[in-house]
């Protein structure tokens, strides 16, 4: 006796810019029209409970250096802010790949992954719908959360979204050796003087 063939089911859609990001068994073209073709979401149930806990993402643009961005968990993606009066990522808002290292309870590395990054335009569904979300997780900002998505739009701020997009590096996959790195050159950096003393202090 042979069982009835299961048809995979399709789960919600979601609106970014003017394309349709599904998690489901359906993909779609620049026109948002639904194809023949074959688009899934790329991850692991550890990348997804990663993602849930994260507040701090390191994020590297091609061979720029990993830096450490406040983030939001969101429709299964994170969600970044930067520009104008917010901090600063160098080439994420043009770029169209990125690689996304997330930390554990520990406080180390637990995974890296490979992302899609998708930057939202103001006007559209999805910054409608993400951008008041992330505003309100933005810390010590200035008045409400309409206003800070206004300044955002107005100012040019980017807000991008990092979707999952290939086999991640966990467990065993991640390096062994220390990847500590020196503190890098920054203009706000100041030598510091030594103390001032008011007596000479005798050698003994």
């Amino acid at each position: 006796m042979t069982s009835a063939r299961k048809e995979p089911s399709v789960n919600p859609t979601h609106l970014v810019d003017d394309r349709v990001w599904v998690s489901g068994p359906v993909a779609v073209r620049e026109d948002a029209g639904v194809t023949d073709e074959v688009e899934t979401r790329e991850s692991t149930p550890l990348v997804d409970e990663a993602m849930k806990k994260a507040a701090v993402a390191w994020v590297s643009v091609a061979d720029g250096p990993a830096l450490a961005l406040w983030c939001m968990p969101l429709e299964n993606a994170l969600f970044v802010v930067s520009g104008p009066g917010e901090q600063s990522a160098p080439g994420l808002a043009d770029a169209t790949e990125a690689r996304v290292i997330l930390r554990g309870d520990h406080g180390g590395r637990i995974v890296a992954w490979p992302a899609r990054v998708t930057r939202l335009a103001p006007g559209t569904q999805a910054w409608e719908t993400a951008a008041p979300l992330v505003a309100t997780k933005r810390l010590n900002a200035p008045g409400p959360a309409a206003d800070l998505v206004a300044r955002w739009a107005a100012d040019g701020c980017a807000l991008t979204r990092l979707d999952p997009a290939g086999t991640p590096d966990a467990g065993t996959g991640l390096p062994d050796a220390s990847l500590a790195e020196a503190p890098r050159g920054a203009p706000v950096v100041r030598v510091t003087r030594k103390p001032f003393r008011l007596h000479r202090v005798r050698r003994r």
